[in-house]
């Protein structure tokens, strides 16, 4: 057996995984995002690990003699500032975090090929804007800072004592040279940061460490299991669905929205609309569409107006397509693909007295959707074809019958493609199940990671499209941003 922990934004999740790739056990455990100021996003690192015992003991369920190895995956972008010993100096800083803004001109200064070969757009909330924020702003804990880390890099250290990062998440940071696939001491230097905040790389799927017996003890594991090096949230999960090779699209809703294709070479859009990063497994990369507001949004719409989930589907469904004319834009937190634009904000439009509740909650449905299909278009642009898509992700997870089918279909009307479904076992864990993987590769147990796709069982279901005709109101929605911002 394995344990894989996948550190997210608001909650950790745990899955024991059968050699077979059965799931033998599953848990998760909440903790806060914080935002002391208005744009700022930050979580306690103690949280984490809080959760991460109540996540794993739910999981494991006293089983904790036949586990093997330990494998992690995490959220991007953040930065965990901490001393030697992997003590947190002040809050992870996250990827939602919009404060770096005007640490964006540093990076529009570089040298042109240096940029190309950061392979991404400058965006706030990734670990290279907010560390420069940090050195301009709070110098102290700056100066006195040993190690930089990413989330599920401080977590690993948590739990080995050993410090370490990989390329999955490295790639994320706009501190790794793509091309060369190491870090960019370049960049760093340019930018005027200190290199030696950034950990040493070693293979995602490389024993990174031994499991500490302080650590063992808390989680009622083996002193001594190999920690696998682990994987970007978005990079695990590819493995933990079996994109292994160029050629499938998958759309993940989550808190996020990611639209995600494998790349056998590592090719940056030259108009900076998408993002390139490293894959799990080695000679692999991915071409990303990131869409920041999805199930953020929606959460966030939910909680306003004061309803539960069951009474978002009731409401929203009961509204014809296109909202009656209601549009709704979701950038609650800016935005990346395409706009990349962290001032840009939320708003709902076209509202009169025959409005309800219900055309608010639809058309924030249909926002998102506009939003991912704007996200697929410009990765079309780059030449990648997706004549069907693979979903996966928690935000359209549930079965055959329940109030999320419609959410689901919805989404196959807005964005023209057949959705082939994950079976919810995976879909919904698909990151821990990465992260499980990446520890079978790390102990022996899987020679390669191609040997993990047979216990991936393939999509059976199908929602085809073309129930409802989303042309006009996507119109509304593409003009939204250019009259407001432009």
């Amino acid at each position: 057996m394995f344990l894989g922990l996948d550190l997210g934004t608001s909650s950790v999740k745990a899955l024991l995984l059968a050699e077979s790739g059965a799931a033998l056990g599953e848990g998760s455990a909440p903790y806060s995002v914080r935002a002391p100021r208005p744009g700022w996003a930050e979580s306690s690192p103690e949280d984490w690990w809080t959760a991460v015992l109540e996540a794993a003991d739910a999981a494991v369920d006293r089983r904790g003699a036949g586990v093997k190895a330990l494998g992690l995956s995490g959220q991007m972008h953040g930065v965990v500032l901490t001393d030697g010993l992997g003590r947190p100096l002040r809050p992870a800083i996250l990827w939602a975090d919009a404060r770096s803004g005007a640490e964006l001109a540093a990076y529009r200064g570089l040298d042109g090929d240096l940029r190309r070969r950061l392979a991404n757009p400058p965006a706030v909330g990734m670990a290279g804007p907010s560390l420069l924020w940090l050195r301009d702003h709070e110098p102290d804990d700056y100066a006195s800072a040993r190690w930089a880390l990413q989330p599920k890099d401080w977590l690993r250290m948590r739990l080995t004592g050993e410090v370490a990062a990989e390329p999955s998440d490295a790639s994320a940071t706009l501190l790794y040279d793509l091309i060369a696939d190491e870090w960019s001491h370049a960049a760093v230097e340019a930018l005027g940061l200190r290199a030696g905040l950034l950990a040493a790389l070693i293979p995602s799927a490389s024993v990174a460490g031994p499991l500490t017996t302080e650590a063992a003890g808390a989680l009622g594991l083996r002193k001594g299991l190999p920690v696998a090096a682990g994987a970007a949230d978005t990079a695990a999960a590819m493995l933990g669905a079996g994109l292994l090779r160029p050629g499938p699209v998958q759309l993940t809703v989550g808190t996020g929205g990611q639209i995600v294709t494998p790349k056998e070479e590592p090719d940056p859009d030259p108009r900076g609309r998408t993002h390139l990063y490293r894959a799990a497994v080695p000679r692999l990369w991915y071409s990303m569409a990131a869409i920041q507001n999805a199930g953020l949004a929606l959460e966030w719409v939910r909680k306003v107006i004061g309803v539960s989930w069951e009474e978002v589907y009731e409401e929203a469904f009961a509204v014809p397509p296109g909202s009656g004319g209601v549009a709704f834009l979701p950038y609650l937190s800016g935005e990346r693909t395409p706009r990349f634009d962290p001032g840009a904000r939320g708003v709902w439009t076209g509202l009169g007295l025959d409005h309800t509740r219900g055309h608010l909650l639809r058309a924030a449905l249909e926002g998102v959707a506009f939003a991912l299909r704007e996200g697929l278009e410009a990765l079309e642009d780059l030449g990648v074809t997706a004549h069907e898509l693979r979903l996966a992700g928690g935000g359209a997870s549930g079965p055959r019958g329940s109030s999320v089918e419609a959410w689901r279909q919805l989404l196959a009307d807005v964005l023209g493609r057949p959705l082939w479904l994950l079976p919810d076992e995976i879909s919904a864990v698909a990151s821990a199940r990465g992260a499980a993987l990446l520890a079978g590769l790390a102990s022996g147990i899987y020679p390669e990671a191609k040997e993990t796709l047979s216990l991936t069982p393939e999509p059976e279901r199908c929602v085809q499209p073309g129930r409802a005709d989303y042309e006009t109101a996507y119109g509304r929605y593409l003009e939204l941003y250019p009259r407001l911002y432009g």
